[in-house]
């Protein structure tokens, strides 16, 4: 059998090898044990934020850890926010047409009476006696009190509505109809019903309007104007009338298309929120 030689550290080599060989040898002993306890097994504490609360839910990374908004200005900026204060604008302007008649009592002045610069810009003759004047003011208040219902009638309604506007407007940037889409049904029902009830209520309005300026009442107080050349008291529509007339049409629109506006944001918030009770489902 062969005899075996082996390699030994105290093997004759020259001095300056070996000790060479010495020195790798130790750095490779630190090497192995630095390597050694490297490998050995370290739990380290997990120090990742986990969201937990007392009596709270523990958010999960498919989860959105960020709160709802309160309220959302942009909302105003939105169809339907747009929609909204067009009811709000359009039901101040009929306010606004109702009320100048309403205010306007249109007694008789009497310019003689006023003397000096108003007496000869007139003309003496085209002023009422005392006993015509007194006839004359009297018919303006039985005129005035005819002819107020409607109008009465009209500020109320307007108001109501503009209040109405308000209300919704609100629950809008709120994000009311967002947390709670079914309020979105009644609002488009109530939008409908008032915009189909703009038509009769103008159709009641011009009817009393008309019977106001029929009346004999009006007929003897504009011919008494009449006979001394005075303007404006004509028993015929007036300006404000026909301006209130084509706001009233312009809501008949405004509410119709909040309706319509309404109905496509219940849709739009129904089908995104099941999008994401599906999503949640499925992780």
């Amino acid at each position: 059998m062969p005899e075996r030689h082996y390699k030994t550290r105290n093997q004759n080599y020259p001095e300056s090898d070996r000790r060479e060989r010495d020195r790798d040898y130790r750095r490779d002993r630190r090497t192995e044990s630095y390597r050694e306890d490297r490998s050995t097994d370290y739990r380290y504490e997990d120090r990742t934020p986990n969201y937990r609360e007392p009596d709270q839910e523990v958010y999960t990374s498919n989860e959105s850890t960020k709160e709802e908004a309160l309220y959302n200005l942009k909302y105003i900026l939105t169809s339907r926010g747009l929609c909204q204060g067009a009811q709000f604008v359009v039901n101040l302007l009929i306010v606004i047409c109702a009320g100048v008649p309403y205010s306007n009592k249109g007694r008789y002045q009497d310019i003689a009476n006023l003397g000096g610069l108003y007496y000869y810009y007139y003309g003496g003759a085209q002023a009422f006696t005392v006993q015509e004047a007194a006839k004359v003011n009297e018919l303006d208040d039985l005129f005035y009190k005819l002819k107020i219902p409607p109008y009465i009638y009209s500020m109320a309604c307007g108001g109501a509505l503009m209040v109405y506007a308000l209300i919704v407007l609100a629950l809008g940037v709120f994000r009311v109809p967002y947390r709670y889409p079914v309020v979105l049904l009644p609002e488009a029902l109530l939008d409908a019903l008032i915009s189909l009830g703009y038509i009769p209520a103008l159709a009641f309005y011009f009817i009393k309007v008309k019977e106001t300026y029929s009346n004999p009442i009006c007929k003897q107080r504009e011919e008494m104007y009449m006979t001394k050349n005075i303007k404006g008291y004509e028993c015929s529509l007036s300006g404000t009338d026909v301006a209130g007339g084509i706001f009233g049409v312009l809501g008949v629109f405004v509410f119709m298309m909040s309706a319509v506006f309404a109905v496509r944001a219940f849709r739009a918030v129904r089908q995104m929120k099941q999008q994401r009770e599906a999503e949640n489902d499925r992780f």
